[in-house]
């Protein structure tokens, strides 16, 4: 289940300001060594080997990454680099020390098509929502009875 929190739009003058929003809540961390241990469960590999395939995995995608190649994992997505700059008064002026700011990693999940033609995310296939019960809801604490 996906669980989401309420939050309300503060920003002044914005044409939702006072409107109200859901962000996914993250309610819990998997790390390499609980996929592995669950890898292990669902096949023949061992959890070192799969930490092992795993961990080169990293090391592989950082140098495709970093070679300006788009690393595409069949089923899962793709990732390549994106680039944050500032701008330049012309071409000549751009220099990635002045005007390159960052770089992150972009990654895009593996879409298909449903049988309706409506394309779904792998990761999101089936996905259900409900609010966490987590937080201290806004609007949603009981009112006293007189």
């Amino acid at each position: 289940m996906i669980r989401y929190k309420l939050y309300q739009n503060k920003r002044k003058g914005s044409a939702t300001q006072d409107m109200w929003y859901a962000r996914a809540a993250v309610t819990g961390v998997t790390r390499l060594k609980d996929l592995a241990d669950r890898i292990q469960r669902n096949c023949t590999a061992k959890k070192s080997d799969v930490i092992a395939v795993l961990t080169e995995l990293v090391e592989v995608m950082t140098d495709e990454l970093q070679a300006g190649h788009r690393v595409v994992l069949d089923g899962f997505g793709y990732f390549k680099v994106g680039m944050k700059t500032a701008p330049a008064e012309s071409a000549k002026a751009f220099t990635p020390a002045q005007n390159v700011k960052s770089l992150h990693v972009l990654f895009q999940p593996e879409v298909k098509r449903s049988a309706d033609g409506t394309r779904v995310k792998t990761f999101l296939t089936g996905a259900q929502v409900a609010e966490y019960d987590g937080y201290d809801a806004p609007g949603k604490k009981e009112e006293p009875t007189p």
